[in-house]
């Protein structure tokens, strides 16, 4: 799918919306950390979800679904590269088709590992799925914007760069909106792919106009969970100050989703 243009890899956040997401016709799916938190009431983060929770929901959504998943490992629950080629192993044990590991450390103090580290963190993902002889994809990320880095688009073309040598199959820089930074991530690691996040700061930018960029992958993070959230709280507020329903006017239809999911029941049985 990467080698073959610009496709789309939604994040579900459980079982129902991975389901849908197969039924509408997309080709692969990623997790989203948020999602899955915020669906647990936790914070996004490693320190809220564990990693036995992380790992027991990538088995649950790649066995509730034919299509190849991408899994949102975040840092790989590890600072040091053996620890992290540890938890990637565990990792691809679930029944992944692919995993991103981040470059952010989790503290505010200092949100991106040292470069060297960085990189060598890549290097023992890339050696822990090598070993494993499991075809998984690795996806580098670099936290750059989300770290509020001084000078993100610098720190994201070293580092995509140096993680691509590392043996990256995919890079990925969350958070990266205009376009000439984006076109300039896409050719610095050409002619690897690139991954680009589409959220609430650039919903307006369409696969269109990213493929001409030369991307090769979109994913929406937690997007997708949010938009459910979104009507959620705003049906709920209005029950709650106004006494009235009508936001349930606009509910998908319970016929829709119970006929989708008993065939799946019938399917599997």
């Amino acid at each position: 799918m990467h080698e073959s243009g610009c496709f789309v890899l939604p994040n579900p956040w459980d079982v129902g919306s991975a389901i849908y997401l197969q039924h509408l016709g997309f080709k692969a799916l990623a997790t989203t950390s948020a999602g899955f938190a915020f669906s647990k009431g936790l914070p996004d983060g490693p320190a809220a979800v564990s990693r036995e929770m992380m790992l027991e929901h990538f088995r649950e959504i790649a066995a509730a679904t034919s299509l190849p998943v991408n899994a949102d490992f975040q840092n790989g629950y590890a600072d040091d590269p053996e620890d992290v080629a540890a938890s990637v192993k565990l990792c691809i044990d679930t029944g992944i088709a692919g995993l991103s590991i981040e470059d952010s450390t989790g503290s505010s103090d200092k949100p991106l590992y040292e470069f060297d580290l960085a990189v060598e963190r890549i290097k023992a993902a890339r050696a822990a799925i090598d070993a494993s002889a499991v075809p998984v994809i690795l996806t580098a990320r670099c936290e750059a914007w989300l770290a509020g880095d001084s000078d993100p688009l610098r720190t994201a073309l070293e580092r995509r760069v140096a993680f691509a040598d590392a043996g990256a199959d995919c890079l990925y820089a969350p958070g990266v909106v205009k376009t000439d930074e984006i076109k300039a991530i896409v050719e610095a690691v050409a002619p690897k792919p690139v991954n680009v996040l589409v959220s609430t700061n650039n919903c307006d930018q369409s696969v269109s106009q990213l493929a001409d960029l030369g991307v090769r992958r979109i994913s929406v993070g937690g997007a997708l969970a949010r938009a459910a959230w979104a009507g959620f709280v705003s049906a709920a507020k209005e029950i709650q100050a106004q006494g009235s329903f009508t936001a349930f006017a606009n509910a998908t239809s319970f016929g829709e989703l119970n006929d989708l999911f008993r065939s799946r029941q019938n399917r599997l049985r």
